[in-house]
């Protein structure tokens, strides 16, 4: 059990991928932090998250880490970029999609595709990341009990397994504790929204012989319409270990019927050894406020989703960029009040966006499609396979390809957007659009660590106002001049601010200092 510090800058409640996200925006800046979480190893009984999305790695990009977690997922990327809906794993083919989730090549779009990765892959990598950086601990076996808000502080209650407590003092907290957070419920703050009544059956499987029988070739996802076991299952590796979802099925019938689903499920009866069991229910629901004074909600203790599309772990890691340069910013002494409010305006519309796509993918599921004799052969199952193809295809495609979502959603009411008297809409409160730079080189890949200027116009361009407020305020910015790359027409603009999650702050071909002291929340 690690030993904890009296005192930290920030104590972020929870210790899974969002906390551990977010202690890394802060260690990496040098920001003392205190990770609280209850255990001492990552669970690899139920990996629900199997999605790292494009934005995700973008992130781990500028941490320094997508590679690495390549090497670690059990499946590379370019080892399958199809979602096959089949009678079952030995019956029929009844629909595909291909380049899914982002995981084929983007071009221009993006710099790293989407990686398929149980999540305690990621989670994994992350402890060791936070475990090399000096500012950061990694206190496991405590948990958070309470909190004391003081105007100046938070004292933050915890306790260890044997019931031993202590105190730990933060200049802010950030509950990142999951559905059940402790840290919500401290400060009032609660779910709004729906619960899905039909339950579905989660389970981790290991069949080795499986493969032998899998008719439609190696995808990342196969969904099964057969009226015995509707679902979607998928492999965690290449040796024969699988995640299983079967839809409308109780915890109750689940437990006991386990083998028989994955039976129904795959067509075979193949030998089966059930590794974990995880019954759910969909919750579509954020809570009523993100913050309250010096403590912030992030992940799944502030919104959840319906998993359909991949979305509720790669939001959750948002929030935590979003949130932890900001505490930065302003433990620092740059980042003004107006910077912390913004991280609600930011990522409560956003969450709200996930949620609504998430609740539209589930409309359609597998219990949805099922129907007779898809596995026959005649004319007449010729025609019913046709036409249940036609239906997927139009009811599911924007669930696999989703990257406007994903990259193209912006912050367009933050208060911290500096609004030129001619807005850059397609730039202004947007992730930057990506551009490679040549022999690999991302545009990503020269900006600074906290605010960048880039330069794409010519050597009259007008930024010497903002340059001096910078040095002025001590505020750190970066200068990237790319005015030989011809960017100019790309970016319809001489100048562009990106903040440090690569959001544009401000566009235009002439700065003014006091555009500094709108982007910083002073």
């Amino acid at each position: 059990m690690t030993a904890l510090p009296p005192s930290t800058r920030v104590l972020i409640a929870g210790g899974g991928p969002v906390g551990l996200a977010t202690a890394v925006e802060l260690g990496r800046r040098g920001v003392h932090c205190v990770v609280i979480e209850p255990r001492e190893s990552v669970s690899r009984a139920r990996p629900r998250c199997k999605t790292i999305n494009v934005r995700t790695m973008e992130h781990l990009r500028r941490w320094g880490l997508a590679d690495r977690l390549r090497e670690l997922a059990p499946l590379p990327v370019d080892w399958s970029q199809d979602i096959v809906f089949c009678t079952t794993l030995a019956g029929r083919e009844l629909s595909r999609f291909t380049g899914v989730l982002g995981l084929a090549d983007g071009g221009d779009r993006y710099p790293e595709r989407g990686q398929q990765a149980p999540q305690y892959v990621l989670e994994e990598l992350l402890r060791d990341t936070v475990a090399g950086l000096g500012p950061c601990t990694l206190a496991t076996g405590w948990s958070v009990a309470s909190l004391d808000r003081k105007p100046d502080e938070v004292q933050v209650g915890v306790v260890d397994r044997a019931g031993r407590s202590t105190v730990v003092t933060a200049d802010y907290v950030v509950g990142a504790d999951g559905p059940r957070s402790v840290v919500r419920e401290q400060i009032g703050s609660a779910y709004v929204g729906e619960h899905a009544l039909r339950p579905n059956f989660g389970m981790v499987f290991r069949a080795p012989d499986l493969w032998r029988h899998v008719a439609h070739g190696p995808a990342v996802q196969y969904w099964t319409v057969d009226p015995g076991a509707p679902g979607i299952l998928g492999p965690l590796d290449r040796q024969g270990t699988w995640w299983f979802i079967a839809f409308g099925v109780d915890r109750e019938t689940g437990s006991r019927d386990a083998t028989q689903l994955v039976h129904a499920a795959t067509g075979t009866e193949c030998d089966v050894e059930i590794l974990s069991t995880d019954p759910w229910t969909a919750r579509m629901q954020r809570v009523d406020r993100l913050r309250a004074g010096r403590v912030f909600l992030a992940g799944d203790a502030a919104h959840l989703n319906p998993p359909f599309g991949g979305h509720g772990l790669n939001t959750g890691i948002g929030d935590a960029v979003d949130l932890g340069w900001k505490l930065a910013a302003h433990l620092d002494g740059w980042g003004g009040p107006a910077l912390l409010d913004s991280y609600e305006a930011e990522r409560g519309p956003l969450q709200d966006r996930v949620i609504a796509e998430a609740t539209a993918n589930m409309q359609v599921l597998s219990t949805d499609l099922v129907g007779t004799d898809l596995d026959a052969d005649g004319p007449a199952a010729d025609r019913a396979r046709a036409a249940l193809h036609s239906r997927i295809q139009q009811t599911k495609h924007a669930e696999f390809h989703a990257l406007d979502l994903v990259l193209d959603t912006g912050y367009d009411g933050s208060p911290v957007l500096a609004r030129h008297e001619e807005p850059c809409p397609d730039l202004l409160g947007h992730r930057l659009p990506h551009t490679w730079l040549g022999d690999g080189v991302s545009i990503y890949d020269r900006l600074g660590p906290e605010l960048t200027l880039l330069r794409l116009g010519g050597p009259g361009t007008a930024a010497h106002a903002l340059l001096a407020a910078a040095d002025r305020r001590a505020v750190p910015l970066t200068v990237v001049d790319l005015a030989d790359r011809g960017l100019r027409d790309r970016y319809g603009t001489d100048l562009v601010l990106v903040r440090p999650d690569q959001h544009v702050a401000w566009a235009g071909d002439e700065a003014a200092g006091d555009i500094l002291d709108l982007v910083r929340g002073i």
